[in-house]
């Protein structure tokens, strides 16, 4: 809700200005309102107002942008704002505002973080909107990611009320696609403020689809470091499907999230993962970074090694031991770049890499493949039993044709 509302009070002083001088031609007022911003504003389409009973502008293919970048802070098909004449005649004193609806707007993260961070420190003031924020067929733009099909409704907002409102739309990073459906619900609009989120959503990325019923909360953070949310906790309900697989899975998240220059991060960052079947009952910590490119690291424990897995040759498969890993991955959104992993139980330690979409085949797969994952590295331990035959002292390399080192 935090990118409608800076658009939202945008486009407020936009409309001051416009409404209470109706003597004065569009481009002079986009001007000046542009000097004051510290921004190129344009709106090249055709445009008009009322000034019969509630204050009427509304705006066609706005653009929005610092001078001399190439890139739009913000554009739109078309704004309409309502405005009460108690607010015109307050000239700036009254922010209430009856109704703002946004046509396809666009709004580049990098390009409005560069530019607040032009702008001088001052007092954040909150609309009110008595006739609420619609905005459909929006679009959010980050680094090597985006919202696209962005649909927000807020029926109302004040400044000191709880606020609910519904946000719906699809997240696009590389072949990955995320749709949403959310209610959203805010203890004020404020950072430091309590955000509580619930609804569908998906992650889509052929062969494979995860749907998910996700619960997030937070609180909401603006500073110096980024805009988020402070003490995420994300749960969900989810099935991994694949062909004819479908495992039904819950899951947990907790972690700090910082979106700065387009690029999201969450760290400190806290995951588990509870299952039946081929499930493993996993916990780890670690962060991850969503830009141009996926970047994880996590550390963790798998409890156990699931008994529908294909089973690990004696001793290591006998151990009741929980298997501590580490993982790291830098790629694409599909995760299916390669993967570094360092997993050990007991005295066996693996050091190698695998492919996300072969190592699902392989636990797909169940007893009828291979005994060993499609894993490449090396692997040390005491002793193994293979075929009834005893190695002491074992230290072998081996590799998958896939794999290739990161």
């Amino acid at each position: 809700m935090w990118i409608a509302l800076a658009i939202g009070m945008l486009l407020a002083v936009f409309a001051l200005r416009w409404v209470s001088q109706p003597s004065q031609v569009a481009g002079l007022i986009l001007h000046q309102a542009g000097q004051a911003l510290g921004l190129e504003i344009t709106a090249s389409g055709a445009s008009e107002y009322r000034l019969r009973g509630t204050p009427m502008l509304a705006l066609r293919d706005v653009v929005a942008r610092q001078p001399g970048a190439a890139a739009a802070l913000l554009s739109a098909e078309r704004i309409h704002l309502e405005l009460p004449w108690s607010t015109i005649r307050a000239r700036g004193a009254d922010l209430t505002i009856k109704r703002i609806e946004l046509d396809a707007p666009q709004l580049d993260l990098t390009a409005l973080q560069r530019w607040l961070a032009t702008r001088p420190p001052s007092e954040t003031r909150i609309p009110t909107l008595t006739g609420g924020l619609h905005v459909v067929r929006g679009r959010v733009i980050g680094d090597g990611w985006s919202v696209d099909a962005f649909d927000f409704d807020l029926p109302s907002l004040h400044p000191q009320r709880p606020a609910s409102a519904h946000a719906s739309g699809r997240m696009t990073s590389g072949s990955t696609r995320v749709p949403f459906d959310l209610d959203v619900a805010l203890t004020r609009p404020a950072a430091g403020a309590g955000l509580g989120l619930s609804g569908d959503v998906s992650v889509e990325s052929a062969p494979w689809t995860l749907p998910m019923e996700a619960t997030v909360s937070g609180r909401l953070h603006d500073g110096e470091d980024g805009i988020g949310l402070d003490r995420l906790r994300l749960g969900v309900e989810a099935r991994y499907r694949n062909g004819d697989t479908d495992l039904p899975f819950v899951f947990g998240l907790a972690g700090k999230l910082r979106v700065r220059d387009g690029v999201a991060g969450l760290s400190p960052l806290g995951v588990a993962v509870r299952g039946q079947g081929p499930v493993p009952k996993l916990d780890a910590h670690g962060q991850l970074v969503l830009g141009d490119a996926l970047s994880t690291q996590l550390q963790g424990a798998i409890a156990n090694w699931p008994a529908t897995w294909p089973a690990l040759p004696p001793p290591i498969g006998q151990s009741s031991s929980s298997l501590p890993f580490d993982l790291r991955y830098h790629g694409r959104t599909d995760l299916s770049d390669v993967a570094a992993l360092r997993l050990s139980r007991d005295a066996t330690v693996f050091d190698g890499r695998f492919r996300l979409p072969q190592m699902l085949d392989w636990i797909d797969a169940d007893a009828q493949g291979s005994p060993l994952p499609p894993l490449a590295g090396r692997l040390t331990t005491p002793k193994l039993e293979i075929s009834g035959v005893t190695l002491e002292g074992v230290d072998i390399e081996f590799g998958d044709d896939t794999p290739a080192t990161p």
